[in-house]
């Protein structure tokens, strides 16, 4: 109950807007939700796999694994998320996410890695994201772009920070330490603030999203109502706009999860030092950042068919550059322009489902489009891995998530707005 006290304590003489707060919290949960990234995990790839002797495809398995069983709860937990809010989901997400990485440290076998990613990916792919986009959703209205572009920077920031904190702990001791301090992190900076602060909705404490007060006066002015779409599920699911979105999804995805989980051990098996592919690494996240910070200052000035349809290009550019990487600098622009594409995607779709589909069905309708979300980017690493182990490189994966990016682009170029 305390945690309800608070935030109904604190609106009522903080001097900003308390959806302001809820994004603070949405931040805090985004970094920590990088622990189980695909590219904190490619720092790993190298050292466990040389200890162990697994193959890259059974190392991808497990993020394919954990995507699969994201896209099992997903639908079921998304009416959770619109009838309890996201305190408790983001909560839970944290807490079995922190300690499961942290557990990593200690396995001894490719069933016990398993049985700790699967949980942390799923967490990953599945709770965290209903979350994080079903609060900022609830919250803000007009302001939802630059919202979830500041979410989605700090994500980008947690994701250029976790690969190096791992980097670092494994340079000061070894792959097991580098688990240890992931996991660490992922607890302190996620768990109390969502635990102590968030709130279900704005209407909770008396507010409507994007600082806009009910009157509680006789004569108080009334806000101008907010005009926003408000689909159903069912609603939802009948309209050409739902299958296209999830289409463009199923192609981009694969994209930035295989892509993302190989691209350091593709950068190291071509020459370059694990120090170097760490830094790429960090320049792909610091990019997303940037990009994701972008889109959401560009708002809807552009259209949400012209930003997806960009999307889908700049991936598949930045994947067509990696194919010919020979030197450090043409890596770093390779992953520069990969990283744009992938902020953009991040920021952008949540940002689509909800524009299109309206917020109060939103936990429901995204926790179906998740399912799809999180399959594709299950196929993604696993593809990417039997394929280099079966040609011995990279190339053709990247060849064939080059062709994805493409089509996801044209794809793109097929949304409209649903009519209600």
């Amino acid at each position: 109950m305390g945690g309800n006290r608070l935030p109904r304590f604190l609106s009522g003489r903080l001097p900003l807007y308390y959806g302001w707060v809820i994004l603070a919290c949405v931040c805090c949960a985004g970094f920590a939700r990088q622990g189980p990234a695909v590219a904190t995990l490619s720092i790993f790839i190298e050292p466990m796999s040389r200890e162990f002797g697994w193959s890259r495809t059974a190392l991808s398995g497990a993020v394919s694994l954990g995507g699969i069983l994201a896209a099992v709860v997903s639908p079921l937990i998304g009416p959770l998320l619109d009838r309890h809010g996201a305190r408790m989901m983001l909560c839970g997400a944290v807490l079995v996410t922190g300690i499961a990485v942290a557990l990593l440290s200690t396995i001894e076998s490719l069933l016990a890695f398993y049985l700790l990613f699967c949980v942390a990916r799923m967490n990953f792919a599945g709770p965290f994201d209903l979350g994080i986009y079903g609060a900022l959703n609830n919250w803000f209205v007009a302001r939802r772009a630059f919202a979830t572009s500041i979410a989605t920077l700090v994500q980008m920031l947690g994701l250029v920070a976790m690969p190096l904190i791992a980097h670092a702990a494994i340079m000061q001791g070894d792959w097991r330490a580098g688990w240890l301090a992931v996991g660490a992190t992922v607890l302190v900076v996620g768990f109390l603030p969502n635990w102590l602060l968030m709130v279900r909705r704005p209407e909770d404490l008396g507010l409507v999203p994007d600082r806009r007060a009910v009157p509680t006066s006789p004569g108080a002015p009334v806000p101008e109502p907010l005009v926003e779409p408000v689909f159903t599920r069912a609603q939802a699911l009948r309209t050409p706009t739902f299958w296209l979105l999830s289409l463009f999804t199923f192609l981009a995805y694969p994209v930035q999860a295989g892509v993302s989980l190989h691209q350091a051990p593709h950068l190291i098996e071509l020459g370059l030092s694990p120090t170097v592919a760490a830094t790429v690494v960090s320049t792909f996240s610091l990019m997303s950042a940037v990009a994701g910070l972008t889109f959401g200052v560009l708002g809807r000035r552009v259209s949400v068919r012209a930003t997806l349809t960009l999307i889908g290009l700049c991936q598949g550019l930045g994947t067509v550059l990696m194919i010919t990487i020979d030197a450090a600098p043409h890596a770093y622009l390779a992953a520069a322009i990969y990283g744009i594409g992938v902020g953009g995607l991040i920021t952008m779709l949540p940002i689509a489902w909800a524009d299109y589909f309206g917020r109060r069905s939103f936990g429901a309708i995204r926790g179906v489009a998740l399912s799809i979300q999180v399959t594709a980017q299950a196929i993604g690493p696993v593809l990417s891995g039997a394929l280099r182990d079966w040609t011995g490189d990279y190339v053709l994966s990247l060849e064939v998530f080059t062709g994805l990016a493409f089509a996801g682009a044209a794809v793109a170029l097929l949304t409209r707005a649903p009519r209600p």
